[in-house]
């Protein structure tokens, strides 16, 4: 079955909210087995509402709206469904009475505006509001067979009305859709281009499962969808496609679904009994935060110092003055003497070390912004890595501490 969502309300347009309602419902219909193939965000206009949901009508077998439910004269999202559909608008007693308990409840003063949100379209079947005042709707289209589902915005009573009322109603009016169940590869270290030219043949020769990347905040995720009857066959199929890639891309592929590089250095770290210690310049400790952004890091991290000032690289962190003297805070040299200073005071298994030019100033020419070092001090000896970052301040920093994550991580298979 073919779903558009709809959201409505001009602050949507304006970007004065952010619609966590439309993710939240393609997830759980996808979960169901329902196919969302369009979503549209149309504002408080009743021609350009009407026009939107004609379209949906048009194109999908059940159209969900989320918001336009309230007691205000901007809340039309019934009155424009009713009109496009040829039904009489009436007032619902139950929901009236409901309504003017809920206030009651609350010793409130009703406003008599309240009272729109029990009109309802001929023939609707309504749908209880458990979290708000607004009752749901559900129309069907005996003709066509169509449905035309409307939701409360707020999104506590939108994902407690789904939960409760739409779901059940799902499956009764339209019975088991079967699954569609994804797997995302997270993989570092390579560009999208680059990771579709090894897995190309079968991207081109998809079908199901289906195969898609994604670029996400410097990560590119491969994303493996399949659908299938139940879970058990949705899972071999996705198996079976992940096996013929993953020998292109293996090396590259750091975490499944919401594994975090921080997540998957720390499950290294645990397996290895080994522990860290951060010398940070540049990043100014974001290193730091995101691996203790993971539950249950003190297990390994065992301390940082944000060596900002080339007075603290000395004294705290044991980098000789020749060194920052002759070769600066930013070099190869540095950044070694500072991995391995960070591991010598704090008796660590491993020491890193982040320095670099996160601008937009301080930069020389042979020094640009973007110039960063990165190194690694441990069993396997010490290694350091150049990088040239382009972007802001807070883009460079944001990809040094990706790239001192995903070097860590390679560091931490060979040993």
């Amino acid at each position: 079955m073919i779903v558009e969502l709809v959201s409505t309300g001009t602050e949507l347009l304006l970007g004065q909210i952010v619609n966590t309602n439309a993710p939240f419902l393609a997830a759980r219909l996808n979960e169901l087995g329902f196919s969302v193939i369009y979503q549209t965000t149309v504002g408080d206009n009743r021609e350009r509402m009407k026009n939107v949901l004609k379209t949906a009508l048009d194109r999908a077998d059940i159209v969900i709206t989320s918001g336009g439910l309230g007691p205000t004269q901007g809340d039309i999202t019934k009155e424009v469904t009713a009109s496009l559909l040829n039904r009489s608008m009436y007032l619902h007693e139950v929901s009236a009475e409901r309504i003017k308990r809920f206030f009651d409840e609350r010793r409130i003063c009703m406003p008599g505006n309240n009272l729109r949100q029990a009109m309802m379209p001929e023939g609707a079947i309504v749908v209880d509001n458990t979290c708000g005042t607004a009752p749901g709707v559900i129309i069907e289209n005996q003709t066509t067979g169509k449905v035309i589902i409307h939701l409360p915005g707020p999104p506590h009573e939108l994902s407690a009305m789904f939960e409760m009322s739409i779901v059940p109603y799902l499956k009764e009016r339209f019975g088991v859709q079967g699954v569609i169940v994804s797997k995302v590869l997270r993989t570092y270290g390579l560009g999208e281009s680059a990771l579709e030219e090894k897995i190309k043949e079968y991207i081109l020769s998809q079908s199901n499962p289906t195969l898609a990347l994604l670029a996400r905040n410097g990560e590119i995720h491969v994303r493996i969808t399949a659908r299938a009857e139940n879970e058990i066959e949705a899972r071999r199929l996705i198996d079976e496609l992940e096996g013929h890639i993953r020998p292109h891309i293996n090396e590259y592929v750091f975490g499944i679904d919401d594994e975090t590089l921080e997540k998957s250095v720390g499950n290294l770290l645990l397996a290895k009994d080994l522990t860290i210690a951060l010398a940070e310049s540049c990043t100014g400790g974001l290193v730091t935060s995101r691996i203790t952004d993971v539950p249950g890091s003190s297990s390994y991290l065992i301390g940082s110092i944000v060596c900002y000032s080339n007075a603290v690289k000395i004294t705290s962190v044991g980098v000789p003055e020749e060194i920052i003297a002759v070769k600066g805070a930013v070099s190869q040299e540095a950044a070694e003497s500072m991995a391995q200073g960070i591991r010598k005071q704090f008796s660590t298994g491993i020491g890193i070390a982040v320095t670099g030019i996160a601008g937009p100033t301080g930069a020389t020419n042979d020094k640009p912004v973007g110039l960063v070092y990165i190194a690694i001090d441990g069993p396997a000896g010490t290694v350091c890595h150049q990088h040239y970052f382009n972007g802001t301040r807070t883009d460079i920093k944001h990809r040094t501490a990706l790239a001192a994550l995903n070097h860590l991580r390679q560091y931490l298979l060979i040993l």
